[in-house]
């Protein structure tokens, strides 16, 4: 489901000295409309703007609730508004505190509203369920909430909210409590190639459960193609016996037990390759309720960086190329750079001629590898000190291999020829 980034609403109403709050967020609400007639495009999606009003959000011990404005329901209800208010005091939303200083915080909320049909339901269904999903900009913050509308009695004074013919409150409100949700505590992570990562994803429900039997749904997308990385059907009840396990991806985990207990619904992946990286896909389902938390995996790998020689000398009869191999690593992304520091500068010089790169070379684990070629100009002093440089992802500061030029040996010749004398005339002395 695509999240809309819509305008942070003023929130923050205080709820008397019992230690929760009410937050009010400005939302959208997302309906599907009819397709592109004719011309074979999808679905089109109308957006509305509506409130939500999240009830007895509980505020921490040392939270000041004197600077929270108070939540004032329109003095004359608007059938045309859309006003949800949501109970939240059990489940309690993870983490719901950042929502009470987004504002302060110069964060962006995003927040979607759409209509919620649960599995095997018979079209128009009393009560009705909403579907919110709940973004803070900046942190990791990402949860999907289910709203049950509440029973309210009508009679000949019952307001109809016009664009979802349900009825309002007295306060001209749509009054609903959430019975489920699935939250995670991260949006994107970083891991290094072969290691392990913990992708998060939690759920919440009642007290009293919707259902004992809880499945959830690991699955990886990447470049328009997916696959299952783990399935997990088990009892809440901790049934012996109850639980069956499919792993799609060898090195694929979760524990039980913290499923059960805590509603912990994180997988570990073990080893990772270059092809785990890509977008997961966490789906809890507990009778006839489903919601999903998406989380992005960035593989990355440091490169080796050497050249092809460890010294240097001079030679004014031929041109002489110095090789820089950067290898073994992930992304794509390296930049190789080449400078040289003078015994008579202060600051390395960038060279203007940065040679040549070689195609890049990728390994059977995903990995690769490229070169940078420099002819090493005539015109360098003996003493300078050749760089080359190489910046990644992966890299928290660049990499840099060096070494220092040496002057060409101009009486290498002589040593050479008296070596052979002294070698010819001793073995003219054995012989003798």
């Amino acid at each position: 489901m695509m999240i809309e980034v819509v305008v942070l609403g003023c929130f923050l109403t205080c709820a008397g000295a019992n230690g929760v709050a009410d937050v009010v967020l400005s939302c959208t609400l997302v309906e599907e409309g009819a397709g592109l007639g004719g011309m074979g495009g999808g679905a089109l999606f109308t957006r509305t703007p509506a409130t939500l009003v999240l009830r007895d959000v509980t505020v921490a011990p040392d939270e000041s609730l004197e600077a929270l404005t108070p939540f004032v329901p329109p003095s004359v209800p608007d059938p045309d508004a859309i006003l949800l208010e949501a109970k939240v005091s059990s489940p309690e939303i993870p983490n719901v505190d950042v929502l009470l200083h987004a504002d302060c915080n110069e964060q962006e909320v995003m927040c979607e509203i759409s209509v919620y049909s649960p599995r095997g339901s018979q079209g128009s269904s009393d009560p009705t369920y909403f579907m919110v999903s709940l973004n803070v900009e900046g942190i990791d913050f990402s949860t999907a909430l289910i709203l049950q509308t509440l029973t309210v009695e009508k009679d000949q004074s019952t307001l109809i909210q016009n664009k979802l013919g349900l009825p309002l409150s007295q306060s001209g409100t749509l009054l609903t409590e959430v019975i489920f949700l699935v939250f995670s505590h991260i949006k994107s992570v970083t891991a290094p190639l072969r290691g392990d990562v913990v992708l998060n994803c939690g759920f919440r429900q009642p007290e009293i459960p919707l259902a004992q039997e809880v499945d959830i749904e690991w699955r990886l997308q990447h470049r328009g193609k997916g696959r299952k990385v783990l399935d997990m059907k088990t009892r809440l009840d901790d049934a012996e016996g109850s639980t069956v396990v499919h792993a799609g991806r060898k090195g694929s985990s979760m524990d039980v037990a913290q499923v059960v207990s805590e509603g912990d619904a994180s997988v570990t992946l073990a080893k990772l390759k270059v092809l785990d990286e890509g977008t997961y896909i966490c789906t809890v389902s507990i009778g006839h309720f489903h919601a999903q938390q998406i989380i992005q995996l960035h593989v990355i790998q440091p490169p080796q960086v050497s050249l092809s020689e460890e010294k240097l000398v001079l030679d004014a009869t031929s041109r002489q190329t110095l090789s820089c191999h950067c290898t073994k690593y992930y992304p794509l992304d390296a930049k190789m750079e080449w400078s040289s520091l003078s015994p008579t500068d202060t600051e390395p010089v960038v060279f203007p001629d940065q040679g040549s790169l070689s195609s890049h070379r990728q390994h059977g684990d995903g990995t690769y590898s490229l070169s940078s070629h420099l002819t090493v100009p005539s015109t360098v002093s003996p003493g300078t000190k050749i760089t080359c440089r190489v910046t990644h992802p992966a890299l928290s500061t660049p990499l840099s291999v060096s070494l220092v030029v040496e002057g060409p040996q101009t009486d290498s010749y002589w040593w050479v020829l008296g070596f052979l004398i002294i070698t010819l005339l001793f073995f003219y002395q054995v012989m003798r």
